[in-house]
């Protein structure tokens, strides 16, 4: 099949969640004998080779905006795709972009729309904004002939909202350390080895607690400061040694926040900025704990991801962190940063069940968010697409 996936930054994957999906199903999708086509931001990706492991990358311009970006390269994205004429099915990426998924079918291009999660909540957006995101979620309903949501909580938000039902299909983990995380998961030393990112950040693997989001207010880095800050208080009380908190992630419009963040920080909270590749899967491995603080959203690639790393997971109590992790981590009551500061000093307490956690975050990833497994289930669907059509 001739696949073409827009509505992301595009690939080799630099930025979020939705980037990474892409990279992941696109180049598995390429092995199988497809041809797949991604689209992307040309001020995003700094990458020069018209194909990334055989994936085609098309990069169209974008003005940098934080609410006309998204608007303009969707609507150039999906005039692009369907003037060109050389594509078998669409894969759209966040409802943002389905007011435009009528200009494909005046070519009658089969079209499906994974709808992200519920992006009208969060608090970056203006009026403005939430007012897009749901005319987005409602125009999805309308015109997409597939939508598609990444978690149970999502498809049952449209159903109770739009009346309208969806393919629940999920995130992958990145799988390029599996060995290394299966050794984490069995109680193996492997993963305490350090690397390069280790030592500029001056921790060592297995010494550190990780949280990994954009930090945008609606992801809670806060709620995990003040718990760390808590904690770090009853520690010294208790004569416990508590580990350092490393924060992954940035955000383009956020600086005020991330201010205040840096800000509010006690000691021993480390910044680390965006960190891709070999750098976040190293962070990822060598984590003690990982805090998991988002409440908007479906689910969230990096607690798939942590999940993998075989990590002891912390989940803000929200309905979809519960579904992803099933009961393989601890859920703390939503933003209760005191809960989440009383399970920090519990479980540096007991590190043997620490490692129980890991086990069963690993297992819970194999079983279920291999991108192997959403591979099978997008390449069942898009031939579905293909075969409506004929």
């Amino acid at each position: 099949m001739r696949i073409a996936i827009l509505g992301t930054r595009g690939i080799p994957a630099c930025y979020g969640g939705f980037e990474t999906f892409a990279e992941q199903l696109s180049t598995r999708l390429v092995e199988r004998g497809h041809k797949v086509t991604v689209y992307g931001r040309s001020h995003v990706i700094d990458y020069k080779e018209p194909e990334f492991k055989g994936v085609k990358i098309r990069l169209l311009w974008a003005p940098k905006h934080k609410y006309l970006e998204t608007l303009i390269h969707s609507i150039l994205s999906l005039i692009d795709v369907t003037r060109r004429g050389e594509t078998d099915v669409i894969l759209l990426c966040n409802a943002a972009n389905s007011p435009f998924v009528w200009i494909p079918k005046l070519r009658g291009i089969p079209l499906a729309t994974n709808v992200d999660g519920i992006e009208r909540m969060r608090a970056k957006w203006n009026s403005f904004g939430k007012l897009w995101y749901r005319i987005g979620e409602q125009c999805a309903v309308w015109f997409s002939p597939f939508v598609i949501s990444d978690a149970e909580v999502i498809r049952e938000y449209y159903q109770q909202t739009y009346g309208r039902d969806s393919r629940v299909i999920a995130y992958g983990f990145d799988e390029r350390d599996r060995e290394i995380a299966r050794s984490k998961a069995q109680g193996e030393s492997e993963w305490l080895k350090p690397r390069d990112i280790h030592s500029q950040l001056g921790v060592s693997p297995g010494e550190y607690l990780l949280y990994v989001s954009r930090l945008e207010p609606e992801n809670n880095a806060h709620v995990v400061i003040q718990a760390y800050d808590l904690a770090q208080k009853e520690a010294e009380k208790a004569g416990i040694s508590l580990k350092p908190l490393v924060i992954v992630g940035d955000a383009p419009y956020a600086k005020d926040y991330i201010q205040s963040l840096k800000e509010m920080a006690p000691k021993d909270v480390i910044f680390a900025g965006y960190r891709f590749g070999e750098d976040y899967r190293a962070l990822q491995l060598g984590a003690y704990l990982y805090f998991q603080a988002t409440e908007v959203g479906g689910t969230h690639p990096a607690l798939v991801e942590a999940l993998g790393f075989a990590n002891c997971v912390l989940g803000n109590g929200t309905p979809e962190n519960i579904e992803v992790i099933g009961g393989a981590g601890k859920i703390y009551p939503k933003n209760d940063s005191r809960a989440l500061s009383e399970l920090v000093l519990d479980l540096h307490r007991t590190p043997e069940v620490v490692a129980e956690l890991r086990r069963a975050g690993f297992e819970r990833a194999e079983n279920q968010y291999r991108w192997d497994i959403v591979c099978d289930r997008y390449e069942a669907l898009f031939d579905e697409m293909c075969q409506k059509k004929a």
